[in-house]
């Protein structure tokens, strides 16, 4: 082997040494991005990977530089600009994509995005017709 070689190896085994917890790490992701829309927390998501709260905190974010709820938020944000391009209400997307008030979706929709929920669909629906004017 080159010394380039085993340097790759010897980094991924001081970062990535314990599969399990990659395994672990990896299914809460998978389960956030299934279930976004009903009501998470840190103790559902620790029972449903059968691991400690704190431990999976700490995992989660070694490995994607984020919390699991900062994730979830983020998925629910994505998710919710989908809906908002469609049409869907902002109350209607609110509670689609999990947010259990449209004060608190509408709030951490303007801190994400820069605009408030309405003001994103209105623009994406002018940016729809000036498109469609051509």
């Amino acid at each position: 082997m080159t010394f380039y070689q085993n340097e790759i190896l010897r980094i991924k085994n001081m970062c990535y040494a314990n599969t399990a917890q990659i395994q672990k790490v990896v299914a809460t992701r998978n389960y956030i991005e299934k279930h976004f829309d009903k009501p998470l927390n840190l103790d559902s998501l620790s029972h449903a990977g059968f691991t400690s709260k704190y431990h999976l905190l700490r995992l989660f974010k070694r490995y994607y530089g984020q919390t699991p709820m900062q994730f979830l938020i983020d998925k629910r944000i994505e998710k919710s600009k989908f809906y908002l391009k469609k049409g869907i209400t902002i109350s209607e997307t609110c509670y689609l994509v999990g947010f259990e008030s449209p004060s608190s979706f509408s709030t951490l929709f303007k801190k994400k995005t820069g605009y408030m929920p309405s003001n994103f669909q209105k623009k994406q629906f002018s940016q729809s017709r000036s498109i469609g004017d051509f």
